[in-house]
């Protein structure tokens, strides 16, 4: 009767043991299921679209590592970031824009993509910031006291790309008929999302905010061409024939360079 029981028990153990880790793997498929919908990470230069760099980051950290500003940090499980992956917050530490960019050269896998940053210079290809797209900064016009009449240009001067990445326009002042506005605009094809403007603004929550590029910027699609933009014809070509016939294409261009448009 004594080993019947001690069976049972070690049955009951097993089973407690499987189901425990039965739970354990629900728990963690829902974690990884919330953290990759929530998708609100600033990545470090060069890092691929999310889905490829989820895919090829092995969260080996050695980016963070070698980030002379400590900028960049690990995703820690209660920030709703995929555990482990590198990130950074633009209003504690920006990206300070290192010219050498060493955080990407020492990543192992390419998810971190020293081609995404290249130029030719001098018959040489190089890595320049400037071609960084790790977000775009977004200015909250109902909070910035720059849109208020407050002359205000903490982030304009922050700017590493100022009067490219972010210019002032001047706009009249209709409510005291006698000021003007010094307002903060963005290129969106310029920013490169370093966060410099975020980390100076002076409001007490950010009125201007790195945000990541696929959570702010559209997409035209097929439907509308820039017949005049050569660079937009490129675009067109490059599409799938399958969401896109090359005749319509070429239809659309022509149609949009007649001159009687």
């Amino acid at each position: 009767m004594q080993v019947n029981k001690d069976r049972r028990n070690t049955i009951i153990k097993a089973l407690q043991g499987v189901g425990i880790f039965v739970f354990s793997g629900f728990l963690w498929s829902a974690y990884i299921s919330k953290a990759k919908a929530n998708g609100y990470a600033l990545r470090p230069p060069g890092a691929k679209k999310e889905s490829e760099f989820l895919k090829l980051c092995i969260k080996c950290g050695r980016c963070v590592t070698f980030c002379p500003y400590d900028t960049l940090k690990l995703a820690k499980i209660e920030d709703s970031i995929p555990l482990g992956t590198p990130y950074f917050t633009p209003r504690e530490i920006p990206c300070y824009m290192c010219v050498d960019i060493p955080c990407v050269p020492v990543c192992p896998t390419n998810a971190l993509d020293p081609a995404l940053l290249s130029i030719t210079e001098n018959g040489k290809e190089m890595m320049n910031i400037r071609n960084a797209k790790m977000g775009v900064a977004i200015v909250d016009d109902k909070n910035c006291v720059a849109y208020w009449g407050i002359q205000c240009d903490a982030c304009y001067r922050a700017c590493p790309l100022i009067d490219e990445a972010i210019r002032l326009e001047y706009k009249h002042n209709d409510r005291t008929n006698k000021h003007s506005f010094l307002l903060p605009v963005v290129d969106s094809d310029i920013c490169t999302g370093c966060g410099l403007c975020e980390r100076a603004c002076i409001t007490d929550k950010a009125a201007i905010m790195v945000l990541p590029l696929d959570k702010v910027l559209g997409s035209v699609g097929t439907n509308y061409i820039k017949g005049w933009d050569k660079n937009d014809e490129k675009r067109l070509k490059k599409l799938d024939s399958s969401s896109a016939k090359a005749s319509d294409i070429k239809n659309a261009i022509d149609y949009l360079n007649t001159e009687s448009l």
